[in-house]
């Protein structure tokens, strides 16, 4: 079991991650949208969606440094493991909590705006409970061991076990001593991981690089103001040609 979870398991997480997402593009492209509903609803929206999307993004940056970044690295550039840990736990909380308490306000939208609630799949409401579990996982895990408890470095044994799963050869017991919180955080993560390409989740792999290149969208419209043409009612027909061309 500490192999299939530890080895076998992320291996098969990272894999239908990476199949998946190139078979939804490949084969679901015009499906590979948000599918906004912004038009049913704005002012739910307008709160909850950036408290979302920026708790996350500063929630995947503290992962990548704090997981991918080697212990020894921060120490070098002068940043202690005393410094590092007070940073980590309370931006990470911050963080954690903002993008929680966002969720929830997307989630409320959702039940109570008739037409965005019609339009949530049963999609949709899975991948609300896979992602609530990991983040609500990750923030007990936070709050036990460092707040409630004596804390722990997690830099010690999470960290180089999942470098080592890029290394190709991985370390299952690195996290035989990991507290449990940490672990169900990071199963959920990996169950997480394995079905974002099936979600709406996948739009975020795009960016839109395209809009950088491509020709201006030009709009015309009629113009009211006085001076003008007035309109004519009724069936009007092409302009004639100039005199000097009949």
């Amino acid at each position: 079991m500490n192999t299939f979870l530890w080895v076998i398991f992320p291996y098969l997480a990272i894999a239908v991650l990476i199949g998946g997402t190139v078979w939804r593009y490949r084969y679901d492209k015009f499906g590979w949208t948000t599918r906004s509903s912004q038009l049913y609803e704005s002012n739910y929206l307008r709160w909850g969606s950036p408290m979302f999307h920026f708790g996350v993004l500063f929630v995947l940056i503290g992962h990548v440094i704090g997981l991918l970044i080697p212990k020894s690295w921060t120490e070098a550039v002068g940043i202690t493991e005393h410094a590092y840990h007070l940073m980590a736990v309370f931006v990470g909380t911050v963080a954690g909590l903002c993008t929680l308490i966002g969720m929830a306000i997307l989630i409320l939208r959702r039940r109570l705006t008739g037409p965005v609630f019609a339009a949530t799949t049963k999609n949709d409401k899975a991948m609300y409970v896979v992602l609530a579990g990991v983040i609500l996982c990750g923030l007990w895990a936070t709050v036990r061991a460092n707040i409630a408890g004596d804390g722990y470095d997690y830099r010690e044994t999470v960290s180089p076990w999942l470098r080592s799963l890029f290394y190709f050869q991985p370390d299952a017991e690195l996290m035989a001593a990991v507290p449990a919180t940490f672990k169900i955080h990071i199963i959920a993560a990996f169950v997480l991981f394995a079905f974002w390409p099936f979600t709406r989740l996948v739009h975020a792999f795009s960016a839109p690089v395209g809009y950088l290149t491509r020709p201006y969208v030009v709009y015309r419209y009629r113009d009211t103001r006085g001076g003008l043409r007035p309109d004519r009612p009724g069936w009007e027909g092409p302009p004639r040609a100039p005199a000097s061309r009949r």
